[in-house]
Formats: structure tokens, sequence, C-alpha cells
């Protein structure tokens, strides 16, 4: 058995623990990595990236046969649906790189190529080490639930572990869960050719603002998904090929099924009792992202619990960085966190949504709004369907809910705003390109400002006073 001492011991290479071996690395920690799977973890081999990389492809093929308004004659395309899967593997492959196992040893990290599991509360064995560290950091992520619907077992059963690889078109895909990856996928998978089910036990997009919701889910009727609510998957079987999910709203068949209901943190594989490390279905965490019960262990990404994002793992990579490497107090909030659903057109949300916020702020919260058929650059393009929602208290932004072309890129105003403070008065006063989308948001904080200038009597009465006494 090698034994190593090191000051930082990551067990996980996905965002959050490369992030955390990086940042650690080079400002002059020592730092032993465990990866059992794959570097880069989730995101980079099952998740964002494939999905991104499919959703661009699919992209490609809806717009041959959208070009009409511009005077471009539409041609069905011919879709190459292996071909299509070769994209998306060649970029995983192309960034890959980046998450490299020879990268991160040229940052002086120890790489070891094997699943960790606590054997002390402050010793790990993987394979053949043993590693006794200072400081122990899980970002193990999160797998793909699958539910213990009767029968599931006995069908082949797709995830976004396997769907990426799957290199014959599906021709019929049903697909229980209609959250985010759900629509994503029935999305992408109807421009490329499929015809496509969404099963949903609640409300598809359940979790976000139902207005906006609702013009992503009428997009993606009008192309042909069919999208059944409150239909809780009951029993799924396979017969001649064919899969059927019985449902309480009744049954469909198709000839491949995808789950995308949720997701389960890896924890299982780390016999976190033996590291003294609380824990249900997350680690148990405080605010500084440490272990409740040993104050050696910290967690980040899926594994603290919270908001299961890319991202989110990035940014607890940097509020852990800070306090074990300089001992300063630093502590992770959410408020300022944005998501992203990348269907098209796309739904971003930063803070509560209007409903969440007037429970939380009552009569204090003010709304501003702008619509994308207002937007020059929104009219040129033909994507004037949309809108941008504020939620704002005492002057300042404390959410943001947009849904239109380039949501994701526009909700980055919103984010940094919320993260650093400001009023609205400082996104008024951006000026911004004309003409873009980003106007939009310009224009939603004006919207603001506009009923306190013009139906104010107080501004008119001090604007007629100016007129008639300034010379």
């Amino acid at each position: 058995m090698a034994r190593i001492k090191t000051d930082i011991l990551v067990i996980g290479a996905g965002s959050g623990g490369l992030s955390v071996a990086a940042g650690a690395s080079q400002m002059g920690a020592s730092v032993v990595l465990l990866e059992g799977h794959k570097m880069g973890g989730d995101c980079l081999n099952f998740g964002c990236v494939p999905s991104k990389a499919l959703i661009a492809a699919a992209k490609q093929a809806y717009s041959m046969n959208a070009g009409e308004p511009f005077g471009v004659t539409p041609v069905a395309p011919e879709v190459n649906y292996a071909a299509a899967k070769d994209h998306v593997h060649k970029v995983i492959e192309t960034i890959a790189p980046v998450d490299s196992q020879e990268r991160f040893e040229g940052f002086g990290v120890q790489v070891i190529r094997e699943y960790g599991r606590f054997v002390s509360p402050s010793e790990v064995q993987a394979g053949d080490h043993l590693i006794k560290a200072r400081r122990i950091v899980i970002a193990t992520g999160s797998s793909p639930f699958v539910p213990p619907i009767p029968g599931v077992d006995e069908v082949t059963c797709y995830t976004n572990e396997n769907i990426f690889d799957l290199r014959e078109r599906p021709e019929h895909l049903l697909i229980i869960g209609g959250g985010p990856i759900g629509m994503e996928m029935a999305q992408a998978h109807v421009r490329l050719g499929s015809k496509v089910t969404v099963i949903e036990g609640l409300k598809a997009l359940g979790r976000d603002d139902p207005e906006a919701a609702k013009v992503v889910l009428d997009k993606m009727r009008a192309e042909g998904i069919e999208i059944v609510e409150d239909a809780l998957a009951e029993e799924v079987g396979e017969d001649g090929g064919r899969i059927t999910v019985k449902t309480s709203q009744g049954a469909f068949t198709g000839s491949h099924l995808l789950m995308a209901v949720g997701r389960t943190v890896n924890i299982e594989k780390l016999d976190l009792h033996k590291g003294n490390v609380a824990h249900d279905r997350a680690v148990k965490v405080n605010g500084s992202l440490r272990s409740i019960s040993n104050r050696r262990v910290y967690a980040v990404g899926d594994a603290a619990g919270g908001l299961q994002f890319t991202h989110v793992a990035g940014y607890h990579a940097g509020v852990i960085i800070r306090s074990m490497l300089f001992g300063l107090p630093s502590k992770a909030k959410t408020s300022h966190i944005p998501w992203v659903t990348y269907t098209d057109p796309e739904l971003a949300q930063v803070g509560p949504t209007e409903a969440e916020a007037r429970k939380i702020h009552g009569s204090a919260l003010a709304v501003a709004r702008f619509d994308y058929h207002e937007n020059d650059r929104a009219i040129a393009s033909r994507k004037t369907t949309g809108f941008v929602k504020v939620m704002v208290v005492k002057g300042r932004p404390v959410g943001a809910t947009i849904v239109g072309e380039a949501a994701g890129e526009l909700v980055g105003v919103w984010a940094l705003a919320i993260a650093n403070g400001l009023k609205m008065s400082g996104v008024a006063a951006m000026v911004a390109p004309y003409p873009t989308l980003g106007e939009i948001n310009k224009r939603a904080a004006g919207a603001y400002f506009s009923p306190r200038l013009f139906e104010s009597e107080n501004v008119k009465r001090v604007v007629g006073i100016v007129q008639r006494l300034v010379p």
C-alpha cells in the first residue's frame, strides 16, 4: 500500500473538483486528485457539452425548413443521425484536453485514476494508495435517477449517460420527465427527425415561471412534440421491440425510452460513515460548504446538495479555496446563480420567479418588463417571441426571468447586477450597441423608471418650474 500525505485531496474530476485542484496547486498547495471514471466528469462526457452539441446539430436541421419568411425556399433536411453523433463526440474530444490528466499533472497535481473511499476522518483509500490529507474535497457529482417503475429493469432504458452513444435515430422517442433535460432532448430529437412524446407526472418545466414556460411549451408543441402532463408513469413494458409506458393518462408506445426525471448524488461508494461525514441524499454542509461533522471535509457542486449546475460547482470551488488556502471566511450564496434551459426559445432565470418573489417581498415588489417584439434586432431576425421580466425591490433587481432568443446570454447582465448589489439605474445607464438583443435588458430597466418619470406629478411640476425660471 503506497502512503501519500498531501495538503488537499480532491475526490472527483468534474467541474468543481478540477477547479479546486487547478487553483490550489497553482497557488502552492500539494494536491492529489482522484477520478475513477472519466476526467471532466458528467458535464464534459454526458451532460452539458454533448447535449448542447446535439442541440446545435438539430438547430441546423431545423433552419433548413424555416427560411420562407426570409425569402429562402424551405428544404427538407437529410439528417444523418450517426453523423450528428460524430459531431457530438468530436466536440467532446476537442474540449477534453482542457480537463485531461496530463494537463493537471502539468499543474503539479498528482492524479490517481481510482475511486476513493474513507477509511478514517483524515484518510482515503484509492486502489493501492492510502492518502492522508489536511483537507478533503468531495466533488463526486451526480448520476441520472431511474425511478423504480415496475418493468423498467426489463427494457432498454436510456439516460444522459448513454443516449449520446446511440447511433440509430429513434423512430419514436418516449421521454419520461418534462424538466430541462427532457425538454432539451425532446426538441433536439424532433428536429433530427424522430417522433417524440414527453411524459411528465406533474407540469412540464414546472419549476420555471409559468408564463415563460408556456412560451417554450407552445413552441415545442407547434414543432410536433407531444407533451403529456399529469401523467405519472405506472408501468413500463416491451413487446416486439416496442416500448409501452402506462400512465394515469393512458398508455404510450414508442421505439426508444429516455429517462430524465432527476439526479442522484454520487456518494454511495465513499463510505462516508468511516470518515465521520454526515449525509443524507448529499453531504451535509454549512454555509461555507464545510462538513457539519468533520471540519477537514468540504463538498462542492452536486455533492453539496444544492443547485445542480456545472457553473455552481465552479463557483463553489472559488468559495472553498478562499477558506482552505487563506483561512478567510467565505460563504456560498444562491441569490445570484443563473440557470438556463437550452430549448428554442431559451428559458433563463436568476433569483426568484415573480410568484416566488411576491411570497418573499409582498407589496414591496415591483416588476419591470420588456417584450422581444419591441426590439429592432429581434424584429430583423424574426425572433420576436419572448420577454424579460425583472423583479425589483427598493430599486434593486432581485430576480429576472427571460424567455426568447439568446436568453442564456442576456441573463448574465442580471446575474452581474444581483451579485454586486447594483441598482436598476446601473443597467438603465448602460449604453447597448444598436441593434442588439442586449438592448432588451436596458429597455426593461427603463420600463422600471418610466412610470416614475412620466406619470409623476412631482416630476412634471419640477420640469414646469425649471422651464419658467431657468434661462
